[in-house]
């Protein structure tokens, strides 16, 4: 082969491959569990993303160690589920490195009826299903704290809480852990239960049927997680601009299925 001949080759291989690679970089797979972010991601922010020449594929995942492992092991750019506290705990849990890079609006835990259907004074063995995730059952302990049913530890840790961190229980109230993505169909079989805000939605029940809705914590504003090492990436830039933007917030703001969501301080 002659030596122009080879060069062009080599020139034309180098330029596919550059090709490729831009190709590659403007692909931002997201990772959902059940909830509204999926929605909120598709119609708010994607629309900017997609004009910023980025295509957008979702991944659907049923756990939240799963979705975090993907992120870590690069099978996807982001996901879009969890609060800065379980985020935390799944990376000790997994020895990884994730991390939140934007706040999303995100629906609160609630107390909803099951056998009872008012808000009254628990009754020895009342039973309450609340979520087998260290974090989210201290969300729903401290929701029980608020109406005086139970008290908890001063220094309890939301990623290592547990029922043993529980201090008084003057109701003798039973507390069921079980997989939150259960809890809506178990709530004919409990007198109550504590049901995060995303598997409330996704299942059709409105916030403002909760007896009693968990009061705004930043550290349960749920996040965008990336891998630590793409927190600078221009594709992590990108998401967090989407979210700020104009159309983000006019999306929101003019739905009225997202009243009653904790809002990040951008939307206020």
């Amino acid at each position: 082969m002659k030596k122009p001949v080879l060069l062009g080759v080599v020139v034309a291989l180098l330029s596919t491959s550059s090709f490729l690679a831009n190709a590659q970089d403007k692909l931002i797979r997201v990772g959902f569990n059940p909830g509204p972010y999926k929605e909120q991601f598709e119609k708010g922010v994607a629309p900017y993303l997609i004009k910023k020449g980025y295509k957008i594929e979702y991944k659907d995942f049923s756990d939240g160690i799963q979705v975090n492992d993907a992120v870590a092991r690069g099978n996807i750019e982001a996901n879009i589920m969890q609060h800065p506290v379980y985020l935390q705990s799944v990376n000790e849990r997994l020895g990884i490195d994730n991390t939140g890079i934007v706040q999303v609006p995100t629906p609160p835990m609630g107390l909803y009826a099951g056998k009872i259907k008012q808000l009254a004074t628990p009754k020895p063995g009342t039973t309450i299903s609340v979520p087998n995730q260290a974090a989210n059952e201290y969300r729903a302990a401290l929701v029980l704290q608020s109406l005086g049913w139970i008290k908890i530890a001063d220094n309890s840790d939301a990623a290592t809480f547990s029922q043993r961190n529980i201090t008084e229980n003057p109701y003798k109230i039973v507390l069921k852990e079980m997989d939150n993505a259960q809890q809506v169909r178990a709530l004919p079989d409990v007198d109550y239960g504590l049901i995060q805000g995303n598997f409330a939605v996704s299942n059709g029940i409105k916030l403002d049927s909760a007896l009693k809705l968990e009061s705004a914590s930043s550290k349960f504003i749920n996040v965008v997680t990336v891998a630590g090492k793409n927190k600078q990436a221009e594709f992590a830039k990108d998401i967090i601009a989407g979210y700020h933007s104009a159309e983000f917030k006019q999306y929101i703001l003019g739905h009225e299925q997202y009243k009653g969501y904790l809002f990040p301080d951008y939307l206020k």
